[in-house]
Parts: structure tokens; C-alpha cells; sequence
């Protein structure tokens, strides 16, 4: 009995030390505070999986002002990212600057074995985004873009119900993301600056919201190349932002569907939709949570179905519990997937391309 006692007992301080590793936090740190999507990291609950050990930000003023707002000691804070990951050994980094800055961020980390978890998009041009592609897989890290609509529930039951045959093969999607413009939903000025600069961001909301388009573009088409990429900009608020486009449509042609993506500073209201059509009826995705399917009866009769879908279980509801679970190799993402590497090098091509296409757009005299 002694002895079974005493096998036992070796079993569990032999199981201990993994079970804690297991639950040891994923050491984060954060490359600039300028992208004011930084207050998603910032700002989250503790959960226990992840720790913010240090950040890298040169305005000292904006960083004493975040650190205020959200507790966080500026002794964590570090002019440069090389000082930051000298002082804190994270294991990954979330990169909250400029879009530009995207690439420098993965210079310095990857060497390092550091992963890398960027705000959308990838990249500014196709160029940066190959090189950091090369980069991630020279030094074998995970190089992660995080979008917001990524976590939206009814994304995944569209592509589900898309997948499951419920609409048909599917004809023609329009995905419409946008707001009222940076300026007039009071960004900060250290966003504005360069959110609204042709270099730093890459365009103006072609960048910014037609990557959103892209990126569910390439996830329901499995990855497939557009033909061609089609797109016209405008600048219907020159004294908000006259160095960039606010409005953009971008069309994108395959074999047998058409994707049509609008993206735009002047929606009246803000907004993150999509509509997929099919050959037998159409899955609207309205918000977060709300989700409409119609199914064609006669010419223009239809059954519909409404959805009103709960947040996903966890680490599917939160771009940095699934960076700390791919990490912790608890998931592997399939291919093009949202987050995937495969999936936005495909969007910055496509962005490309479509900033081409825009400024040889035709005109009448």
C-alpha cells in the first residue's frame, strides 16, 4: 500500500511542474502606442494567459498618459524596442505603431526567435510584406495580423453556413467596414498623424478598411487570386484628410464569384457588415452578433432565419489568447486562415493592386 502511496505521489510532483508551465502567462511586449487599438491589450482582463511585461514607446507623454489610464508602471516603459527586449525577454510582440513600422519591428524580434503579432494590415506594400514573410520563416516564428472582425461571431456561422452548402456556391459577397472618417470620430493626434499619411499607413481608408475586405475575401475563397483587382478612390473630405483617399471601392473578380468591397470615412454611421449571395439565397453577417439567412423561393420570395450568436469560446474570441495558444502549439491555424501569414501576404497584394488600379482610374473630360 506504501509503495502505490508513494507511485502515486511521484506521479503527481512529476505532473506538477508541467501543469504550471502549462499555465505559465505568454510574456508580451508592446512595440509603440500610437495605434490606439493598443487599449485592447492594455485594457483586458487578466485571464491569467498572457502578461504585458514591457513596452517600447519614445513619446513619453503618451506613454504617461496610457500607463495612468490604465495602472501600468512607466518604469515598464522603453524608449526603443531593443532596450525593451533587453530589460523583459518577452516571447512575443504585439506591434501597435504605424504600418510602416511593421517591418522593423519583425527585423528586430525574429532574429531573436521573438514572435510577432501585428494590427492590420500586414503591411504597406508588397515589398515590406515579403520581407517580413522571409524573416518569419528564415528564423521559424509565427508572424500573426490581428483584425477586429476576426473575433466576429457571425463571420465564422457565414463562412460555416457558406461552407455547409446552405446558400449554394457562392456568386458575389459586399463587405462594407468604416466610420465617419479618423478626424471626425476624435482620434487621438498621435493616431491621426499618421493614419492619415500616404507613407506611414500605406493609403488612406483603402488601407485602412479595404484590408478588412481582403482578408474575409481570401478566408471564403480558401486562398484563391483574384483575376483582377478593380478600384476607385476619392477624396470626399479634402480638409480632414488631404494627403490620402476616404473613399474606396475595390472590386475583385474570379472564375465564377465577384467580391465587391467598400470601404470608407463617411459612413454616417460606423460599421462592419457583409453580405454573401449564393445560387439559392444569401447569408447577411449585420454586426457582431447578428446574422440573417435567406433562402430563395420563386422570384423575389425567400424563407428567412435569424441567428442571434454568443461570443466564441475562448482562445477563439481574442487575438491574444490564440497568439499565446498557437505559440503554446494548442492550435495550429489552418491555411488562410484570418490570421494566417498566407492569408494577408494575399491582402497586401490585393491592396497593392489596388492602389495601382485607382490612380489609372478613368476619367471623363
Amino acid at each position: 500500500m506504501l509503495s502505490k502511496s508513494l507511485v502515486f505521489l511521484s506521479m503527481i510532483l512529476f505532473a506538477l511542474p508541467l501543469a504550471l508551465a502549462q499555465k505559465t502567462p505568454l510574456k508580451i511586449g508592446v512595440a509603440g502606442l500610437t495605434h490606439t487599438h493598443v487599449h485592447w491589450i492594455l485594457g483586458r482582463e487578466n485571464r491569467g494567459d498572457i502578461e504585458v511585461v514591457g513596452i517600447a514607446e519614445p513619446n513619453r507623454e503618451l506613454a504617461a498618459r496610457y500607463c495612468e489610464q490604465h495602472n501600468y508602471p512607466l518604469s515598464k516603459v522603453y524608449n526603443t524596442l531593443e532596450e525593451m527586449i533587453a530589460a523583459t525577454q518577452p516571447q512575443a510582440i504585439a506591434a501597435f505603431g504605424t504600418i510602416y513600422e511593421h517591418l522593423e519591428v519583425v527585423e528586430i524580434a525574429a532574429p531573436k526567435g521573438i514572435h510577432v503579432m501585428v494590427e492590420k494590415p500586414l503591411a504597406v506594400s508588397v515589398k515590406h510584406a515579403q520581407k517580413m514573410a522571409a524573416l518569419a520563416k528564415k528564423h521559424n516564428i509565427h508572424l500573426l495580423t490581428n483584425y477586429e472582425t476576426t473575433w466576429y461571431p457571425t463571420n465564422h456561422k457565414a463562412f460555416e453556413l457558406l461552407k455547409a452548402g446552405a446558400i449554394g456556391d457562392l456568386r458575389k459577397a459586399v463587405i462594407r467596414d468604416g466610420h465617419r472618417g479618423p478626424k471626425k470620430i476624435g482620434v487621438n493626434s498621435e493616431f491621426l498623424d499618421w493614419l492619415t499619411d500616404p507613407v506611414q499607413n500605406g493609403g488612406g481608408a483603402i488601407t485602412d478598411f479595404g484590408c478588412y475586405g481582403a482578408n474575409l475575401a481570401a478566408w471564403l475563397l480558401d486562398g484563391k487570386r483574384p483575376h483582377t483587382v478593380t478600384a476607385v478612390t476619392q477624396q470626399l473630405q479634402p480638409e480632414n484628410n488631404p494627403k490620402v483617399d476616404d473613399e474606396a471601392t475595390i472590386i475583385l473578380s474570379y472564375d465564377d464569384a465577384s467580391i465587391i468591397i467598400q470601404a470608407s470615412w463617411n459612413w454616417p454611421i460606423g460599421r462592419k457588415d457583409m453580405e454573401i449571395y449564393g445560387l439559392t439565397g444569401a447569408i447577411y453577417a449585420d454586426n457582431r452578433h447578428d446574422l440573417r439567412v435567406r433562402v430563395a423561393e420563386g422570384y423575389d420570395g425567400f424563407q428567412e432565419k435569424t441567428y442571434k450568436l454568443q461570443e466564441r469560446p475562448a482562445p477563439l474570441n481574442d487575438p491574444f489568447a490564440l497568439l499565446a495558444a498557437v505559440i503554446n502549439k494548442e492550435i495550429t491555424l489552418p491555411a488562410y486562415d484570418l490570421s494566417s501569414l498566407e492569408n494577408n501576404l494575399l491582402v497586401v497584394e490585393i491592396l497593392e493592386a489596388a492602389r495601382k488600379s485607382a490612380a489609372r482610374e478613368g476619367r471623363l473630360n
